[in-house]
């Protein structure tokens, strides 16, 4: 992946984010960026950076196939992907209109296995290639609240993990990406997704209120300092896509390292009390 023609990279929800500063650092770096998100129009920069700029919808096949299909012919291979697309649906379970838990799982996963299994052939004839994940600290440790999105970042891991084995005797590898808190624009996403599930007087009524605050205080108060910023996980990318030999996970920011080393050492109980002092239970 270090020779100068095995450099194109096809990257997933580039509007904003981790996406955005993905595309842009690795074609500041050379790489032939494919960069794509829903609304192609948001990717006006990343266009003038010198990124192709692709609409790539994760829960449409025709749109996963056409982007594919556009990668191959204009550069006749693909040597990476970047599986970024994903957003957290929070709220409590109960509470959760299902059409939005499966909205959740098209995006953060099936998204995922489909734009794989589109890119692996390509890859299984070049006898090389990287498929970069980006999960999350939610993928090993849960948040009241968060069961549907950090479901999605269990399977994630799963996937990956099964994925890394498979595909290994074809040359190609796969790391995972586990970012903790990540100074963007996510909150508003969360806080957006969540809209429907705030005010009125059910019984999950105080306690959706409460995570869709505990969301925002993370991303603008004091907790905030043990996050980072998108170019941190891009930084993450970047080397998991030109080291020989890539671990099969990185963490990214303070936050996870803490986070992940804290949940593995807690006792259940443990950590249902500290939950228990951070979120009202619902009652």
């Amino acid at each position: 992946m270090t020779q100068a023609t095995d450099r194109t990279v096809l990257i997933t929800g580039c509007s904003s984010g981790i996406g955005e500063a993905t595309a842009a650092r690795l074609v500041r770096s050379g790489w032939d960026v494919y960069a794509t998100a829903r609304r192609p129009e948001t990717l006006s920069t990343l266009a003038d950076a010198g990124c192709t700029t692709l609409a790539l919808d994760v829960t449409d096949e025709t749109s996963m196939t056409t982007a594919v299909d556009a990668v191959l012919e204009g550069a006749g291979r693909i040597d990476a992907l970047v599986n970024n697309a994903g957003y957290s649906q929070s709220g409590a379970l109960e509470s959760i209109d299902v059409a939005d838990v499966r909205r959740q799982f098209e995006t953060n996963v099936f998204g995922l296995i489909r734009l794989t299994q589109l890119v692996l052939p390509t890859m299984r004839q070049q006898r090389s290639g990287r498929i970069v994940n980006i999960g999350s600290m939610g993928g090993k440790l849960t948040f009241p609240g968060g069961g549907a999105y950090h479901a999605s970042k269990y399977a994630v891991e799963a996937l990956s993990d099964a994925l890394r084995f498979e595909v290994a005797g074809f040359g190609i590898k796969v790391v995972l990406v586990e970012p903790g808190l990540i100074t963007t624009n996510f909150e508003a996403a969360v806080t957006a997704a969540m809209a429907d599930y705030v005010g009125g007087e059910g019984p999950y009524a105080d306690f959706n209120a409460a995570v869709m605050k505990s969301t925002s205080e993370a991303y603008d108060g004091p907790m905030a300092r043990f996050g980072g910023p998108p170019e941190a996980v891009a930084r993450t990318i970047e080397k998991a896509l030109t080291r020989k030999h890539p671990k099969p996970r990185y963490l990214v920011t303070p936050s996870a390292y803490g986070a992940i080393a804290g949940r593995r050492v807690m006792p259940d109980r443990v950590w249902d009390l500290a939950m228990k002092a951070q979120f009202p239970q619902p009652r």
